[in-house]
């Protein structure tokens, strides 16, 4: 009975949340809303898509309801919060990816896990190995790529904006040494789903 009465409270409280309230959260420093340069309607699309995508984490997984946040600013969404393993970061990446109106996808959930310096560092290596070789590839934007390695495991989200570079960021991937497998959730520019006024 309690924690019906917590759901229910805690579901009252984010549908009466508001867009452009000045406030302080993990986003840092809030926007007032006479400062916001964004326009009303771009406000409230951003309010739309936020909703959205909330409720469609809240609906994968109640658990998402306290330990995954997400936030939207002119069509860029950005999500924080811990998540138990890569395949969960990865499902809740392709939500926001799917969320009509999306512009980008910055994506700060972080994977709890019992602490192994060992591995850690050489997942760090593995990360940091792929970034370089993404940014001294000229076939390659960098910058449109996040990547994280787990137990040998490379997570790549992003968007490619040719079939040739989806293909060329994967292959930098398998090249790197140690890795184990590569999963990529690269997204195609024409795949987007961008309504273009």
């Amino acid at each position: 009975m309690i924690n019906k009465i917590i759901i229910i409270f805690s579901i009252l409280l984010f549908l009466t949340g508001c867009t452009g309230v000045g406030s302080k959260g993990i986003f840092g420093t809030g926007v007032s809303i006479a400062f916001d340069p964004r326009t009303v309607g771009t406000q409230v699309d951003d309010s739309i898509m936020q909703k959205n995508l909330s409720a469609r984490i809240l609906l994968e997984d109640k658990k998402y309801l306290l330990s995954v946040k997400s936030k939207v600013l002119d069509g860029r969404i950005f999500l924080t919060g811990k998540v138990d393993n890569p395949e969960e970061k990865l499902r809740i990446t392709k939500m926001a990816w799917e969320t009509s109106g999306a512009r980008s996808v910055r994506n700060d959930i972080k994977i709890k896990q019992e602490f192994n310096f060992k591995q850690s560092a050489k997942d760090i290596l593995i990360t940091s190995q792929l970034r370089t070789a993404l940014v001294f590839n000229k076939k390659v934007k960098a910058v449109n790529y996040d990547i994280d390695t787990y137990k040998k495991k490379i997570y790549i989200y992003g968007i490619a904006m040719t079939k040739d570079e989806k293909d060329e960021v994967i292959r930098e991937a398998k090249e790197i040494l140690d890795v184990e497998d590569v999963i990529a959730s690269i997204i195609l520019v024409a795949d987007l789903r961008i309504k273009k006024d």
